[in-house]
């Protein structure tokens, strides 16, 4: 990335993903996927100490998730609102028995957890010798069957048998007809606020401790969330209900002092979002993809997007820069080269990255699919597709020189090199 002239390393949420690869629907708000150590060395007594400290700096919710993760071994997979009374309740004296019985287990999920925090802080460290920020992800909601639910059902709206009445989606618009039906339940905002958002607080400081700056995902449920009827099969009955953003970003500015934060405000964003987005300063996001429609005022067209923007050519959700080009008609590949005020050329990977390069955004971000001008094989997420997502690998061999010294040019001759 240094050679290349980057200066921003932004990736998925880091989390536990769940069984269909997605890193949106973690059973942690807080752990590290163990799948990314590459080995796992034996401890040793001269780690005890550094464990020991890790374990009293993340009291908050390492010691739930490891006691939830070897309770879920143990109890066949199933999810922890069908676990036996006593576990499902937390009865401390079942939870502290059970514990003593599988300490072994509880112990190595820790000792995982210390490993990969202390490597990603050696990367971070790395990372910013170099001068390069590392960004990161955090999808709004939490799984219903996660460690965090399970440890905190006060901080949800769910019923006695802790599942939830109304869950989390968004309203039918550009990606789906019919919404997209998440299934997480919904915060207890009154809750959260009576005890100063205590747990919202802990999440984006534990983040914090990971990354220079994070992307909250679905920021406009931080204005308000679409409620869905739990047994509702689609998205499209529900109605959307105010929360608390204004006071928790409030509390969030008082503790940390700043907020480096980036909100995600694709879709369709109320003046009521962007008022609060507006209030904190936050920088909202640009899609080029999403350009090319017959509205002046899209917030997408390159002529349309001011310095308090993070403009990509595409996301995770998108296909590639090439695929999305490819699958259009001739007259809407015309209006693409009219938007962009370009003759008409083949690699339109490369025009995009350079749109967004020139563009006033503060921030231009580029997929490494595009940067590679890879097709529609290279795309990582279909929204509302449970199947074939979160599939694609990087191989070293895919860069090569030639691309790295492009870019660095075009990001001198666009004055985006960040000297370190």
């Amino acid at each position: 990335m240094h050679e290349c002239g980057f200066s921003i390393w932004q990736m998925l949420p880091l989390g536990i993903p769940d069984d269909t690869g997605s890193p949106y629907q973690s059973c942690s708000a807080f752990a590290m996927n163990p799948g990314l150590l590459e080995d796992y060395p034996l401890k040793t007594p001269l780690d005890e100490p550094a464990v020991d400290a890790f374990l009293e700096q993340q009291k908050a919710w390492l010691p739930d998730f490891a006691l939830y993760q070897t309770l879920k071994e143990i109890l066949g997979q199933n999810a922890w609102y069908e676990w036996p009374k006593p576990f499902r309740l937390r009865e401390a004296s079942a939870l502290e028995e059970f514990a003593e019985e599988h300490a072994q287990s509880i112990e190595l999920i820790i000792w995982q957890q210390f490993l990969l925090h202390r490597r990603w802080q050696e990367i971070r460290q790395e990372a910013r010798d170099l001068g390069i920020y590392l960004f990161g992800d955090i999808p709004i909601f939490i799984a219903l069957d996660s460690a965090d639910v399970w440890a905190n059902t006060d901080q949800f709206l769910l019923d006695e048998n802790g599942r939830p009445e109304h869950i989390a989606g968004v309203p039918p618009d550009y990606f789906s007809e019919t919404g997209q039906r998440w299934g997480n339940p919904h915060y207890n905002w009154p809750a959260m606020q009576q005890d100063g958002f205590k747990w919202w607080l802990s999440r984006i400081n534990h983040m914090l401790q990971l990354f220079d700056m994070v992307r909250i995902d679905h920021f406009r449920g931080l204005q308000a969330v679409w409620m869905i009827e739990a047994d509702c099969e689609t998205a499209i009955d529900g109605h959307w209900e105010e929360v608390p953003g204004d006071q928790f970003l409030e509390a969030l500015l008082q503790q940390s002092g700043e907020l480096p934060i980036v909100a995600e405000d694709l879709g369709i964003i109320t003046d009521e979002v962007t008022a609060l987005r507006d209030r904190f300063a936050l920088p909202g996001m640009s899609v080029l993809q999403f350009a090319f429609d017959a509205f002046d005022d899209n917030p997408h067209k390159p002529k349309n997007i001011d310095a308090n923007r993070v403009v990509y050519t595409g996301t995770h959700d998108n296909n590639t820069a090439a695929g999305w080009f490819n699958e259009l008609s001739d007259g809407e590949k015309a209006y693409v080269f009219e938007v962009l005020q370009s003759e008409p050329r083949s690699d339109i990977a490369n025009l995009l990255t350079e749109t967004a390069f020139a563009c006033d955004a503060n921030t231009a971000i580029v997929p490494l699919q595009d940067l590679l001008q890879l097709g529609s094989e290279a795309r990582m997420n279909t929204p509302g597709v449970t199947e074939k997502n979160w599939q694609w690998w990087f191989d070293w061999e895919m860069l090569s020189e030639d691309t790295c010294q492009k870019n660095r040019q075009l990001i001198e001759q666009t004055g985006r090199l960040h000297e370190h």
